[in-house]
C-alpha cells in the first residue's frame, strides 16, 4: 500500500509539475503562441483546411502550459465529475467567445498585459484553493472569475494570432476549425490530469500536499505575470 501511495503521489505531481517547469523556463516557452512552421502554414494556405486547423487549435491547447495551470487549479478541488464539466464548460465559452471574437472582429489589445492577466489568473486560482480570500472576509463567484478568465485566456491566442498573416478565404471557417480543436485539445489534456489527479487523491496524500502544490501555482502565476509586464515596459 505504501508502494501505491508514493507511485499515486508521484503521478499526480507529473501533470503539475511539467507544467510548472515549461512556466519557469526561460526562451521560447514564454512566447507561447503560434511560430514557426505552424505559423508558415497559416500565412501559406489560401481557403478551407479544416483538419489543419482542427490540428493547430489542439495542439495550441495541449502545449498551452498557461491555459493548463489555470485550469489544474480550477479542477483541484473538484471531485464530481459533473462540477469539472460545469466550470470547464464556463471556461470554454469564454475562451471562445473572445479568440472568435479577437480575430473575426478584428478587436486588438496589448498581448502582453492580456498575458500578464493570464499569469493572474494563475496565482488567482491557487490563492482561492488555499482559502487566502476566506482570511481577508471576502468569497468571490467562482463560476464568474472562470468565465472572466476564460474571456482574456481566449483573447490572449487572439492576439497571438493576429499577429499571423491569415487569407480572408475561409477565414471563419478556419477559425471555426481551429477554435473546436482548441477545446478538443483541452478535453484531452484535462482527461489526463484529472485521471493523474483521482490517482494521487487515492493515495490519501491530497490535501497533505495540495498546500506546497498550490503555492507552486501561485509562484509559476506571479513569475508569469512579471515576465509579461517586464516585456511590455520593454517593448
Amino acid at each position: 500500500m505504501q508502494g501505491y501511495s508514493k507511485t499515486a503521489i508521484a503521478l499526480g505531481y507529473l501533470p503539475l509539475a511539467g507544467l510548472l517547469l515549461a512556466s519557469l523556463l526561460a526562451g521560447n516557452v514564454w512566447g507561447h503562441g503560434v511560430a514557426g512552421a505552424d505559423q508558415g502554414f497559416i500565412e501559406g494556405n489560401v481557403g478551407l483546411a479544416v483538419v489543419p486547423y482542427l490540428y493547430l487549435g489542439a495542439k495550441h491547447m495541449v502545449t498551452g502550459y498557461d491555459h493548463l495551470l489555470f485550469l489544474a487549479g480550477v479542477i483541484f478541488f473538484l471531485y464530481r465529475l459533473k462540477d469539472v464539466a460545469l466550470y470547464v464548460t464556463l471556461f470554454a465559452v469564454g475562451h471562445s467567445l473572445t479568440l472568435l471574437g479577437g480575430v473575426l472582429g478584428g478587436i486588438h489589445a496589448n498581448p502582453y498585459l492580456i498575458d500578464a492577466v493570464i499569469g493572474l489568473s494563475v496565482a488567482y486560482k491557487a490563492f482561492e484553493n488555499l482559502g487566502g480570500f476566506r482570511t481577508i472576509g471576502f468569497e468571490p463567484n467562482t463560476r464568474a472569475a472562470v468565465f472572466i478568465f476564460g474571456l482574456f485566456h481566449g483573447f490572449g491566442l487572439a492576439t497571438k494570432l493576429q499577429d499571423v498573416t491569415i487569407s480572408a478565404d475561409g477565414l471563419v471557417g478556419n477559425m471555426l476549425a481551429f477554435n473546436i480543436g482548441v477545446e478538443l485539445g483541452q478535453f484531452t489534456a484535462l482527461a489526463l490530469i484529472l485521471i493523474l489527479f483521482n490517482l494521487w487523491r487515492a493515495s490519501g496524500q491530497f490535501l497533505h500536499h495540495a498546500v506546497v502544490a498550490n503555492w507552486s501555482l501561485m509562484t509559476a502565476g506571479f513569475v508569469l505575470i512579471g515576465y509579461q509586464l517586464s516585456s511590455y515596459w520593454l517593448a
